[in-house]
């Protein structure tokens, strides 16, 4: 399997994951007025959406969290992720997983390693996407049991089980 259909069927996990993720939050009622919930989902859309924004080369604007008058709104914001995600994928020629992605915010991550980073590639940074918020869909739904939900099983390995189903986000099946 090349690379780019590898890419393809993480991104398409990824937001199946994210939609199923999503159904179990807002079916929980104690979930709409969870602050650290609020906060998790918001970073999680927030770091998607900044990587698609320099891989498109577009200037870094963002809603601040407070814009969102509820979940649901998030949840939304996520959702257009996802489209915009499925659209600049499907446009990238194989060669151009190649090209080197210089992150805005370098100079941080220098002062914090002590050294400067190396360079990453389109592909490096889009399995980074996908990795960040894997490790935050975890946490997601480590909140979920704690307000008394049952998480969702969103493994890479179950959507696969599953015949790779396309998300459902909020009842509209999506491709």
């Amino acid at each position: 399997m090349q690379l780019s259909e590898w890419l393809d069927d993480l991104y398409r996990h990824m937001k199946w994951a994210d939609a199923i993720v999503w159904r179990a939050a807002l079916a929980l009622p104690p979930a709409e007025t969870d602050e650290r919930l609020r906060k998790l989902f918001y970073h999680i859309h927030l770091t998607q959406h900044a990587f698609l924004l320099i891989w498109s080369e577009l200037p870094m604007e963002f809603p601040m969290m407070a814009n969102f008058q509820n979940l649901a709104a998030i949840s939304e914001w996520g959702k257009e992720y996802h489209e915009k995600a499925v659209l600049f994928l499907s446009a990238q020629e194989k060669t151009a997983l190649n090209r080197t992605i210089v992150m805005p915010w370098a100079i941080q991550i220098e002062q914090q390693m002590g050294k400067s980073p190396q360079p990453t590639t389109l592909a490096e940074t889009m399995m980074q996407v996908v990795m960040h918020s894997i490790y935050h869909r975890g946490q997601v739904n480590t909140r979920l049991r704690e307000l008394g939900g049952e998480p969702p099983l969103c493994d890479f390995i179950a959507w696969l089980w599953l015949g790779k189903p396309p998300a459902e986000w909020l009842g509209l099946s999506q491709p």
